[in-house]
């Protein structure tokens, strides 16, 4: 499953699972990491939500998790919207083939 939303500033936010355990975030994390070469930059993880930025081209974007709203990647800060769109969704239609 996959899905996109957008936010109030016009970045997109790819939900990649909306019913889904921490564990599937982990795995995705994972998956990232090993297949697409990503190196997370920072970590924040609180009791209901986890938001792991990283570098994807050139790209910084946020893979994020939440007990409420499942797993889902979306720009940190709007560049270029197009550019940053493009990327959160290349991301995602590469997860959901992995079947995620």
């Amino acid at each position: 499953m996959c899905y996109q939303l957008t936010t109030p500033n016009g970045a997109t936010e790819a939900v990649i699972d909306d019913n889904c355990g921490i564990s599937k975030f982990y795995a995705i994390a994972s998956t990232l990491a090993d297949d697409m070469q990503v190196k997370f930059l920072n970590q924040i993880d609180d009791a209901e939500s986890l938001d792991w930025d990283f570098q994807y081209k050139d790209n910084f974007l946020t893979l994020h998790y939440s007990i409420f709203n499942g797993v889902s990647i979306l720009p940190q800060h709007i560049k270029n919207k197009k550019k940053d769109n493009n990327a959160v969704m290349e991301l995602a239609n590469y997860l959901v083939r992995m079947a995620y």
